[in-house]
């Protein structure tokens, strides 16, 4: 029996302006040492500049379509059996897609290199649109781990 409380999963208030989870969930994976302020003002500017790029469709949409193409759907876990450590591939649940997806973005937006965190997420979520950039290449790296280790599917349990 464990020594440890039951975790419970907090929950999450939509944001303010779009009223959807996945914004609030990303202004909480851009904020940093608990500015949130600081990174709405980021996400709604990033939001403003992908309502300039789609013209047709709304920047929330938009936004949405985004953090689609950097979903996995399978991945990688490191299986002990005997001595050795397989990789094994897996299904990945709805819930840790979204939140790779969001940390993948966040964190290839920060590698980039242009001048303001805004125009960094921006640019990382036009890039996610067209099928490049860091984060979806990340996404197919990660896809082609799991191709690459299909034979080890049995010891997944």
């Amino acid at each position: 029996m464990s020594r440890r409380k039951a975790a419970t999963k907090r929950e999450i208030l939509p944001d303010s302006k779009y009223n959807n989870l996945v914004v609030a969930k990303c202004i909480n994976v851009v904020m940093w040492d608990g500015k949130k302020e600081v990174a709405e003002n980021i996400v709604y500017g990033a939001m403003d500049k992908l309502k300039a790029l789609s013209k047709d469709k709304n920047e929330l949409t938009t936004f949405l379509e985004a953090i689609d193409a950097l979903k996995p759907s399978v991945e990688v876990k490191g299986r002990r059996v005997g001595g050795a450590t397989y990789q094994v591939p897996v299904e990945v649940r709805k819930e840790r897609q979204q939140t790779l997806a969001l940390r993948w973005l966040v964190m290839f937006a920060r590698k980039r290199g242009e001048r303001s965190m805004e125009e960094r997420l921006f640019a990382e979520l036009r890039d996610a649109l067209n099928g490049q950039g860091g984060a979806f290449k990340k996404k197919l790296d990660t896809h082609r781990m799991a191709e690459a280790n299909k034979a080890f599917a049995h010891f997944r349990w």
